[in-house]
């Protein structure tokens, strides 16, 4: 082989193996079998006339020439999919894949039905949504963007912010008849809490008081939970009272399932933020959803803009 055999579609091959690191799950992604990946990734070194990667039984690694040679590579297909959209001009930003990773219950419950608009103004661009409370490596999933709660540490996206998404005290009708509503932040104690498993400091609630005095409150019960839809229905069924994001049960407290308590007393809001992969901010269907998302999730209840 010669350099002339370096194509596109093994190059593509390589760059999502060298980023997942598992041949098989990115034959899955695309759709092949894993013999054509392997193959791909062959005749790509072959071309090239050195190693890329490094394999082990558990892991594909990249070597130091192919760590120079991804770079590369990734620069070459960015800009080989910009010259797309800018030749095809405006129609060009509608047509391909983008990837969105979001947490779980915000998924279900509001960007889901986000992305069902956002697919009706442009049918010809696929989405692949992609639901997970835990933090993924944007990068080596293949992930374009994510929507994420709380605070953040990879510093190496590009980061919107979104705003805060304020929480209330709530719990059912049927649990305050029983054991009574709460008046003050102490009346807490010996309440039954609905509790986040994966929330590390979930037995303690921080509340901010009328005057701006803060109150920490042990919280006991006996159901804990780690997504948020479960929370959800554990509040309905009166298993305890329950810190929650306003977006999260706004239809309930509406239709009376919900009831706030200590509406003086609020935990603290928890930033929402859209993580954008560089390489991907120039495409041109990934901006059209960056602006579309950020635009509706403004009107989301308990989505609050910095500094209102």
């Amino acid at each position: 082989m010669d350099k002339s055999d370096v194509s596109l579609e093994r190059m593509r091959s390589f760059v999502r193996v060298a980023e997942r690191g598992n041949l098989s799950a990115v034959a899955r992604e695309f759709g092949i079998g894993q013999s054509t990946i392997t193959r791909h990734l062959r005749e790509l070194e072959e071309a090239v006339g050195v190693p890329l990667l490094s394999r082990t039984t558990r892991r594909v690694t990249m070597t130091d020439e192919g760590a120079r040679y991804y770079a590369n590579c990734v620069q070459i297909l960015r800009l080989l999919e910009q010259a797309g959209d800018e030749a095809r001009g405006t129609r060009g930003a509608s047509a391909g894949m983008i990837r969105i990773s979001c947490t779980a219950a915000f998924g279900v419950l509001h960007v889901s039905h986000m992305v069902f608009a956002f697919q009706d103004r442009y049918p010809d661009i696929g989405i692949d949504l992609s639901l997970t409370d835990e933090r993924i490596d944007l990068v080596r999933e293949g992930v374009d963007i994510a929507l994420r709660l709380g605070p953040l540490t990879d510093s190496s996206m590009k980061l919107r912010s979104l705003g805060q998404s304020r929480r209330l005290m709530v719990a059912s009708p049927d649990y305050l008849a029983a054991r009574g509503t709460p008046s003050v932040a102490q009346d807490l104690i010996g309440h039954d809490g609905i509790r986040m498993s994966n929330i590390a400091g979930s037995a303690t609630l921080s509340l901010q008081g009328p005057n701006g005095e803060h109150h920490l409150v042990p919280i006991a019960g006996r159901f804990r939970v780690d997504h948020g839809l479960a929370a959800r229905e554990a509040m309905v069924a009166g298993r305890g009272i329950a810190p929650t994001h306003r977006w999260l049960v706004d239809d309930l407290l509406a239709a009376g399932r919900l009831k706030v308590i200590l509406p003086d007393y609020s935990p603290p809001p928890v930033p929402l933020s859209m993580l954008i992969v560089p390489e991907r901010t120039g495409i041109a269907r990934v901006r059209l959803l960056v602006d579309f998302l950020a635009e509706r999730i403004a009107g989301i209840p308990g989505i609050e803009q910095t500094g209102r």
